[in-house]
């Protein structure tokens, strides 16, 4: 080849190496996702069995001690007065309309439709009964740790508005303020004995009963001790099932908790260890209450088995009524039914995102341990508001005067 057609090649070359060098990629489509409310019509849904709307009107009437004060929840609240159990699904059908929840991703700055989403995720909880002891004495040796005296709850929002319904949890070393300990470094102490409320024999039911977040223990003389969230370490909730699938321990679609507690009876030795893989703690309170009823939840009210949930605090005001519809293949599982936002969970976060209470004892924990449902929902509004209304972050004013469009009766 010619000195001539070399130099050719090489400029040739080189303007396209200049021409890639100076390409600029295309800016990546920035992306929001919003909620959207479609309204619907209780004749357009499932059939749902007269006993779940009567549980449902149960813990909607137990909502209403808390809420029958405030709006949007006054009118309807005293309207319930008139109905019985018998008669509950007029009453959610004349008093509420259905809105299907969606979450739909947009093009931020063209605000092109890029996804709609209904589907969520539905998991269930139960409450617990555990064997233990006011006492440490063998076997019940695994605390259940009330507050202690040195964890730290800092709230900024008298100085951040913002910052309204956080909370810092840490605790002081020398002029420092720090975060508290996490679950490993917990486990260790020693000097947090004097908190502890109870000793329970097994260290994964404790570990549960975190999870769970209240449950019952049972004495030596066979009488009930009921125990209730009371604080929590400050750190977020991170499943330890990400760390059995990772070691081989387990596979992937074998995790629940029946598994995870088998497991455990075959690995004693690594009990510890796994169980540090969430850096998230609680400590409880004794409850007092009537054993008859469920646990009591965020909202201050006892929880109703089959139809209570858990939602985010940040999207959804408690007390907020919905129809959920849940389905999964393995285990067989499929319901529609009304439910009330009683319970929050460091877990349960998002728009279609929720908890569902199985009740008390083995059958219920079997129940809740098997279920990881695809979700759908309709918020149940109060004829005469918004969908938006149920965002605890909105402020509601004057009730405005219902229209017959506000109605979507069966």
């Amino acid at each position: 080849m010619s000195t001539a057609s070399l130099a050719k090649l090489a400029a040739l070359a080189a303007a396209l190496l200049l021409s890639a060098c100076s390409t600029t990629p295309p800016a990546p489509v920035r992306t929001e996702k919003k909620t959207e409310f479609t309204p619907d019509s209780f004749s357009q849904m499932p059939a749902i069995a007269p006993e779940d709307w009567a549980k449902a009107f149960e813990a909607f009437c137990a909502s209403c001690a808390r809420m029958r004060s405030a709006e949007p929840w006054r009118e309807v609240c005293i309207e319930a007065e008139k109905y019985s159990p018998e008669s509950a699904e007029a009453f959610f059908q004349t008093q509420f309309t259905p809105w299907r929840v969606e979450v739909v991703k947009r093009d931020a700055e063209t605000e092109e439709m890029l996804e709609r989403d209904a589907d969520g995720l539905m998991t269930g909880y139960y409450e617990p009964l555990l064997y233990g002891s006011r006492q440490r004495k063998p076997p019940f040796v695994h605390p259940i740790y009330g507050t202690p005296d040195d964890l730290l709850v800092i709230d900024l929002a008298s100085l951040y508005p913002k910052l309204k319904g956080m909370r810092l949890r840490g605790k002081v070393e020398g002029r420092r303020v720090v975060p508290y300990d996490d679950r490993a470094k917990i486990q260790k102490r020693k000097d947090l004995e004097r908190w502890a409320i109870a000793w329970v024999d097994d260290p994964v039911d404790a570990f549960f009963l975190q999870i769970q977040g209240s449950g019952r223990i049972q004495l030596p003389d066979g009488s009930h001790m009921r125990v209730g969230f009371a604080d929590q370490n400050g750190y977020k909730y991170h499943s330890i099932g990400n760390w059995l699938v990772r070691r081989g321990y387990l596979k992937r679609h074998e995790l629940s908790m029946q598994k995870i507690r088998a497991w455990a009876k075959s690995h004693p030795k690594l009990v510890d260890e796994a169980l540090a893989q969430n850096p998230s703690y609680v400590f409880f309170e004794e409850r007092r209450g009537d054993p008859s009823l469920g646990p009591e939840g965020a909202q201050g009210v006892p929880l109703t088995p089959g139809a209570s949930v858990a939602v985010d605090p940040s999207v959804w005001r408690l007390g907020t009524p919905f129809i959920v519809s849940a389905s999964q293949e393995n285990p067989p599982l499929r319901f529609t039914r009304p439910v009330v936002a009683q319970d929050t969970g460091g877990a349960i976060r998002g728009v279609i995102r929720f908890d569902y209470f199985w009740g008390f004892g083995d059958e219920a924990g079997q129940a809740a341990g098997r279920q990881r449902s695809r979700a759908q929902a309709w918020v149940l509004v109060p004829a005469g508001f918004r969908p938006e209304d149920m965002n605890p972050r909105r402020p509601i004013g004057t009730r405005p005067k219902s229209t017959t469009a506000d109605r979507a009766g069966g």
